[in-house]
């Protein structure tokens, strides 16, 4: 089967040995929580190394906490650039929320208020990791369920972090689509107002709808067809052609029906840049 050009999967223990054994699923490339994977050895440092030698490795963190009040986590930052440099991996993108308070973690991703001394903050927080990582790295527009104390509306917040930080941006396509339902705006105009130049990368995953006016993000649903039609609203946007992932982080189907979701998002893809490539 040929592999993906554009569309990658989060690589999981779960189906690692059915997947270097296989092939069901033939992603571009594979994205991994750097939190995961960096010191590991014996058995799992193994597969990973093998896995590594014939994938691409994207890194999508966890725990670095870029909204905290507290000192970035200096020992934790070196951890990550040093796996950064072994795998050779071309992105690493974190969310643009909390999880740390106190040095404890939350085990979740909480909102930041949009207010402009918060965007001022996250900005040099993110400059310095920038700086010392001696990379760009790309936030996610993460989903949130309450606005806390906002000033500003959050296109603008994210846009002026994007911009007074000087780095990329993650574009959750799933996420904007849970926020603008459940905090009622319009997820194309939300799309169309952000600095769609500095996207590097895009996730798509499944929710769950809980009640009729909520959705929780769960990654652990099938991706469904209104986040597809954003999705290819969203490609047809966008200035350039970036890695796109495909997220699913529990309740793990077949890997055929991965593939399944691969192929549909991988098609959507060659529809718009194949088109855009041919008349340029």
């Amino acid at each position: 089967m040929e592999r993906n050009k554009h569309v990658g999967v989060g690589f999981r223990k779960d189906f690692a040995e059915e997947f270097l054994e296989g092939k069901d699923l033939t992603p571009a490339f594979l994205e991994v929580a750097p939190e995961n994977w960096m010191e590991i050895g014996g058995y799992w440092k193994k597969v990973f190394n093998k896995v590594a030698e014939q994938y691409p490795i994207y890194s999508h963190g966890l725990s670095l906490s870029i909204g905290s009040s507290e000192e970035l986590d200096w020992n934790f930052l070196k951890k990550v650039k040093s796996f950064l440099q072994e795998y050779k991996i071309k992105i690493y993108s974190e969310h643009l929320s909390y999880s740390k308070c106190d040095n404890a973690h939350l085990y979740d991703l909480l909102p930041i208020p949009f207010r402009w001394d918060a965007v001022k903050h996250i900005s040099e927080r993110i400059k310095s990791v920038q700086e010392f990582l001696e990379r760009k790295i790309a936030i996610e527009i993460v989903s949130y369920y309450t606005p806390v104390a906002a000033e500003i509306s959050e296109v603008e917040f994210i846009s002026s972090i994007v911009k007074e930080a000087d780095c990329n941006l993650l574009l959750d396509v799933n996420n904007i689509y849970v926020n603008a339902f459940n905090h009622k705006y319009d997820a194309k105009s939300f799309i169309e107002n952000l600095p769609l130049d500095k996207v590097e990368y895009i996730h798509m995953a499944g929710h769950e709808q809980v009640a009729p006016d909520l959705i929780i993000d769960t990654h652990g649903e099938p991706i469904i067809d209104p986040v597809y039609e954003l999705f290819d609203f969203t490609v047809q946007k966008l200035p350039n052609t970036v890695p796109v992932l495909l997220e699913r982080d529990f309740n793990i189907p077949e890997l055929k029906e991965l593939q399944y979701e691969l192929n549909r998002l991988e098609n959507i893809c060659k529809k718009v840049w194949n088109y855009e490539h041919a008349l340029a």
